[in-house]
This record gives structure tokens, sequence and C-alpha cells, in this order.
């Protein structure tokens, strides 16, 4: 059995470039993506799709993918050959999306504190993770391969983004 665990997220804006952000009730209560982790047999856009409908209420359209961010842990030993990282090691499938109505067509899930965010003023209880792929998704860049680590202080899929001059390689933003 892997120790791979297969999410999704979005950077979900609205009409005004705002930012769509939720907040769990537990771990570390910092600002995240919404998204989730993927269902047997589902791809990652309808699980994307599926999971920010459940966890915000909104419905919203897929532009594109911004990219594959992998949360691991540095600390870890390397895996045996053919396997995968000591747990968590957690591939988040990164959408672009933008709501498709003027309010949410249902009730956000429990324990999720949603808010909008002008993209110059994000909290700065953000994952590290969401950091990196909102930075991403406003500059444009699609493409983007990004191993993000857990730091000492992240509890639940949170992680430490490299540095941006560790993160670029060419337009991609492709870690090195």
């Amino acid at each position: 059995m892997s120790a791979l665990t297969w999410a999704v997220a979005a950077v979900v804006t609205d009409p005004s470039g705002r930012v769509l952000l939720c907040r769990q009730s537990g771990g570390g209560r910092r600002w995240a993506l919404p998204g989730g982790r993927l269902r047997r047999d589902e791809s990652p856009p309808a699980a994307a799709c599926r999971e920010i409908r459940a966890e915000t209420g909104w419905e919203v359209d897929l532009v594109d993918l911004v990219g594959l961010y992998r949360l691991g842990d540095p600390a870890a030993p390397p895996p045996p050959a053919g396997r995968c990282g000591a747990l968590p090691d957690v591939l988040v499938h990164v959408f672009r999306a933008r709501v498709v109505a003027g309010a949410p067509a249902g009730a956000p899930a429990g324990g999720c504190q949603l808010d909008w965010h002008p993209p110059d003023a994000l909290p700065e209880a953000l994952t590290p993770t969401t950091r990196a792929a909102v930075a991403d998704a406003l500059a444009g860049r699609s493409g983007v391969l990004c191993e993000t680590t857990r730091g000492r202080d992240d509890v639940g899929p949170a992680g430490a983004a490299a540095p941006p001059e560790q993160r670029a390689g060419g337009e991609l933003g492709t870690l090195r």
C-alpha cells in the first residue's frame, strides 16, 4: 500500500480578483486553499470541483492546472525503491478556478472559516504551500512542479515552500 496521498486544491478567485481561503478550526489555524482528497477512480478536476463545492458551497469553473505541489518530510529517511516516502507524502494538484455565480450554491462545510482576500492583502498565517501556489497562480504560471516540506510548527497538510529563487526554473517555476 502506498503512503502517497493524492489531493486537490484550487486558487479560486471572484470577479474582483479576490482569493477564497479556508481557515480550519483545528491544527495551526492557518489559512489554506479549498480542496481535499481524491476518491478512488476520480479524476483530479472532478475531485477539485466536488471538494470545493462541499467545503465552500461555491460552484467553480476550473481554468487550468497551476501545478503539482508535493509535500514531504525532509527529515524522513529515503524510501525503498518503488515506494513513496514516509507519511505524510501528499501530491496536490492545484488548479486555477473562478466562481460561477454571485453567491454560493450551497452551505459550506462546518469547521472551515471562509473569507475572500485581495491578492495584495493575504493573511500572514498562510500555509507555505498555499503561499507558493497562490503566488504561482496570480503570476499566471502553469505547469509548476514544486516540492514543499513540513516545518516543525506545521500541523496537517501544510509545508514550507522552497524560496522563490529555488523554485524558479524558467517560466514554469520548476523546482530544481
